[in-house]
């Protein structure tokens, strides 16, 4: 088995969502007491969202360099971020480890093609939904991205991931804010939800909805679990 390393605490919530899918992973490929040989690097979210938020990718790329540097020491063979929004830098971050990143758009790309759908709705961060880091690997596989016209949506989205999603915190309220801007997706002809952050499926869920829902979370660690067993 391959040894990963997971960049973690991005937030706490989604990281040990990762930990619990890939061990769990593992084991239903391999049986008896078998799981993950991975290590974890979990950062303290408030000085990466403060990072981020300041427009200062340069501060996070170097913070996530120091944990992937611990990580290869350690004997990881591939990194995994576990985060959408994190993965702005992933192919920066790639070249100055000399290690693959497992990348979260790739693998959903992939996924979204395999049912033949040519338009998504995106759903995540504003810097997901707005950067073209996430949009751009969609496009290589002929998949267009969109997302809320509204920018009321948009700062919704994006206020809740970080003041209640990423405390583990779930509302009636705030789910059913959010299967209301999905649906207008669906209106405005997506043919299926990319729940773009990892903690998104917390709100929504596959039956929520009339269209084929891609939990990137679950996706990136299915395709964490390939790697390892490859």
């Amino acid at each position: 088995m391959k040894i990963i390393g997971l960049i973690g605490g991005i937030s706490w919530v989604s990281t040990a969502d990762y930990y619990k899918l890939i061990n769990e992973g593992i084991n239903d490929k391999l049986g008896d007491l078998n799981f993950s040989e991975c290590l974890l690097y979990s950062f303290n979210y408030a000085d990466i969202k403060k990072n981020n938020e300041a427009n200062d990718w340069d501060s996070t790329f170097k913070m996530l360099l120091k944990g992937c540097q611990f990580l290869k020491q350690g004997g990881a063979t591939a990194i995994v971020l576990c985060a959408n929004t994190m993965h702005v830098i992933a192919d920066k971050l790639e070249a100055a480890i000399d290690l693959p990143i497992i990348h979260i758009a790739t693998v959903t790309a992939i996924e979204i093609e395999k049912q033949g759908l040519k338009k998504v709705g995106l759903l995540g961060t504003k810097f997901t939904m707005e950067l073209d880091f996430f949009k751009d690997k969609l496009k290589n596989l002929g998949i267009e991205a969109i997302i809320p016209a509204n920018e009321a949506d948009k700062d919704f989205i994006h206020t809740t991931i970080f003041e209640e999603l990423g405390k583990g915190l779930v509302t009636t309220a705030t789910k059913k804010r959010y299967l209301e801007i999905a649906n207008q997706l669906i209106k405005e002809g997506a043919e299926g939800i990319i729940l773009g952050c990892t903690e998104i499926p917390m709100v929504i869920k596959p039956e929520d909805l009339s269209v084929p829902v891609f939990d990137t979370a679950l996706i990136h660690s299915n395709a964490t679990v390939q790697f390892q067993l490859s």
